[in-house]
């Protein structure tokens, strides 16, 4: 399994990996340290908490290094006219009679309360190279789907403004 990602995703995972290790990794040794260093670490808290916050900044740094690994690589170029990746778009929803603004975005930079929504949530792959006033069925689940219309495209760019998503 690999996850789709552009060459952005994989520049800002790369800058958290160098800040975790060479920035935060030895102020958190250090931390364990001084910790250590209180006395008996049966009912030291700080002790376990440094420790926690190691083994936490460590399996940050594994996730974010296999995702690299394991990425493949895409463009977040598209039509003039149709949805694409980093694009902004306007959606009216039938079922609830109501407007949403949302911007089309990779898994790793998701944040639906911010209406950052991945391409591979339903609602995402369902927009995906459609156009404006087209009519979309959204398939949540073999039981449940709803109906979607474009209002609206503005084309967007892959920057570095959207932050990658923490865990």
């Amino acid at each position: 399994m690999y996850d789709e990602l552009t060459q952005v995703d994989i520049k800002k995972m790369q800058e958290e990996i160098d800040h975790r290790t060479l920035v935060l990794r030895p102020e958190i040794i250090e931390d364990v340290k001084t910790a250590r260093a209180f006395g008996d670490l049966s009912e030291n808290f700080e002790y376990k908490a440094a420790k926690r916050e190691k083994i936490r900044n460590d399996s940050r740094i594994k996730y974010l290094e296999n995702m690299i690994k394991t990425a493949k690589i895409i463009s977040g170029e598209s039509k003039t006219d149709a949805v694409g990746l980093f694009d902004k778009v306007e959606v009216y929803f039938e079922e609830d009679d109501e407007m949403q603004l949302f911007q089309i975005v990779t898994t790793l930079r998701q944040n639906a309360l911010k209406g950052f929504l991945s391409k591979e949530s339903p609602v995402g792959k369902a927009l995906l190279g459609h156009k404006v006033g087209e009519r979309i069925n959204v398939k949540v689940n073999d039981e449940y789907s709803y109906y979607i219309v474009i209002r609206s495209i503005k084309k967007g760019l892959d920057d570095d403004s959207l932050p990658i998503s923490a865990f």
